[in-house]
């Protein structure tokens, strides 16, 4: 893919889900050789309820050359995004961060989580919430980069799977107060 193209981050359109959902479940299914068969089908179900489902707040979309490169999933809290109350988050939780693993390493996951930011401090939140497991190393090391810290109260276990939480202070994280959306120029 020609990336010297401008990378667009705007809302999904209700009938871009389904590209939504082939973006992350290319992204994804590196992980499936990690899990039992089981265990990876419930997540792909669990990664395509969230795509096709009403929870999220915004579904936020990269875009090159009128293809969906990348997207994320921004819920209001811990119930609306894993339907766990008890979880105690009421400010936005980032779900389903996902690059097409053709266009990695050019700054589309970054752009995504700042917009992802943006529309946080928007809605008046002073923190942004995600969940990893330790299988993600390289989404680990760039969510520390952007200045996540673990936030250990949020921990989820699925299964004998330890999913971490992290939460990003929203008024220490630079570019977060920027009005408009992101339109970047990469390659």
């Amino acid at each position: 893919m020609n990336m010297s193209k401008e990378i667009i981050i705007r809302d999904a359109a209700d009938n871009e889900r389904e590209a939504i959902a082939e973006v992350l479940l290319s992204a994804y299914s590196q992980y499936s050789a990690d899990m039992p068969e089981p265990q990876w089908e419930a997540y792909r179900n669990s990664i395509l309820d969230s795509v096709h489902g009403d929870a999220p707040f915004a579904r936020i979309i990269a875009e090159t050359g009128q293809q969906i490169v990348g997207s994320a999933l921004l819920f209001t809290s811990s119930e609306t995004a894993y339907g766990k109350p008890e979880l105690g988050i009421h400010s936005p939780v980032l779900r389903l961060l996902a690059v097409s693993p053709d266009v990695r390493g050019r700054g589309v996951a970054a752009l995504l989580i700042r917009e992802a930011a943006r529309r946080s401090r928007e809605l008046g939140a002073s923190t942004l919430n995600l969940h990893t497991s330790d299988m993600m190393v390289s989404a680990i090391r760039l969510y520390e980069r952007l200045g996540f810290k673990r936030h250990f109260e949020t921990d989820i276990m699925n299964g004998n799977t330890l999913v971490k939480g992290f939460r990003l202070d929203l008024q220490s994280f630079p570019g977060a107060e920027r009005e408009q959306p992101l339109t970047t120029r990469i390659g």
